[in-house]
């Protein structure tokens, strides 16, 4: 069941300000990256891999709503980085910097969170071809 999407979504100001926050940790992450000694390839190939959750789509807007949100929520990166302070693993350290910095970048571009509505349907607004408060 599709509903329409009821919910406001962030506009004005604080819109802005979530876009420029989003910026900002993609700038720290890559920032705090560069502190592990990792490989800039790792960087490179390890960038884009929480989009893989655009293929939970396929099986409904709920899950794809759900896979995408969790991967593009910074829980899983600070958990990740946490984990890597805790054993002492600059590998692990890089590589939730990496997620961070998708997490920044994403935000930046104005790509939220996912509503069960749609893909379309984000906490930072409506995007696609009929985008609202872009």
């Amino acid at each position: 069941m599709n509903t329409a999407l009821t919910t406001r979504a962030a506009a004005g100001t604080p819109r802005l300000l979530l876009r420029l926050e989003g910026l900002v940790l993609l700038a720290a992450a890559t920032w705090a990256f560069s502190q592990t000694s990792q490989s800039w390839w790792l960087y490179a190939a390890l960038f884009f891999v929480p989009d893989v959750s655009f293929a939970a789509y396929a099986t409904g807007s709920k899950p794809g709503s759900m896979a995408y949100s969790a991967l593009h929520s910074t829980i899983g990166p600070a958990i990740l980085g946490l984990a890597g302070l805790a054993f002492g693993s600059l590998l692990l350290l890089g590589v939730a910097a990496i997620w961070a910095a998708h997490v920044g970048f994403d935000r930046a571009l104005g790509y939220g969170l996912k509503y069960a509505t749609g893909f379309s349907d984000t906490h930072l607004g409506r995007i696609g071809r009929n985008p609202a408060g872009a």
